[in-house]
């Protein structure tokens, strides 16, 4: 006999978690490893629990169920996940365009039993093909068989080299494979490009210096390093930092 499937939920209503631990008890070849009521407590239970399984909510104060997805996308070894939803119709399509799993509220055990018989780990461009509902809270730092998590307004600065960037934030440093680019296209608003391989986060920049030479230079809060700005550049970033 194979092992049973060990099942996360995580919801932040009380009243749609219990629905779920009463399905799941009634389930034969599955067991409750554990709960969670966000999208923060859920990446930490992964990395306790190792559930096989994730019943994950869609909409959550702080960080939904989409952004936690996305994170555990990053895991060699990530769960299956299975979104829970009232009523994002949005969400449903894209879902089922791309082999999502997916259960409406209120969950059935039909319903249930199925959508466990075909759960299977998602992949980033599955993910990636759903719109976020919220724009994320955190970069995802892989930390071997775990995720560290960096607030984004922690971060002062993404620097690429190679294929990799640097995260410089308030904790330290970290790598992350995400490309300059996709961190521009999310986080415009935070972040101005100031060179072909940095970027600087607007509310963490000190001053900008010019030489005699004419070359502007970006300092920022902490130990972050400063950062030249390329001439191609400038004149948007001296317009961004009202400089």
């Amino acid at each position: 006999m194979s092992d049973p499937l060990r099942l996360l939920i995580v919801d932040d209503e009380p009243p749609a978690r219990d629905r779920l631990r009463r399905l799941v008890a009634e389930l034969p070849d599955c067991v409750l490893a554990g709960e969670a009521e966000t999208g923060l407590q859920a990446l930490d239970a992964v990395g306790r629990l190792r559930p096989d399984v994730v019943l994950l909510d869609i909409r959550m104060p702080g960080m939904d169920g989409l952004e936690a997805a996305r994170h555990l996308a990053k895991l060699d070894d990530a769960p299956a996940v299975i979104f829970t939803t009232a009523y994002d119709q949005y969400a449903v399509d894209a879902f089922e365009a791309n082999a999502i799993g997916y259960l409406l509220k209120p969950v059935r055990r039909e319903k249930l039993e199925a959508a466990l018989g075909k759960a299977a780990k998602l992949t980033r461009t599955q993910l990636q093909a759903v719109p976020p509902s919220t724009r994320s809270t955190h970069f995802a730092v892989r930390a071997r068989d775990q995720l560290k998590l960096v607030p984004v307004d922690d971060v002062y600065c993404c620097v690429a080299d190679q294929k990799y960037v640097t995260l410089h934030h308030a904790q330290g440093e970290d790598l992350i494979e995400d490309s300059l680019r996709s961190i521009e296209d999310e986080f415009g608003d935070v972040f101005v490009r100031v060179h072909r391989n940095a970027l600087v986060a607007v509310r963490h920049v000190e001053s900008v210096e010019r030489d005699p030479e004419g070359h502007y230079r970006v300092r920022l809060r902490g130990d972050a390093p400063s950062l030249d700005v390329s001439r191609r550049l400038a004149t948007e970033v001296l317009r961004r930092l009202g400089a």
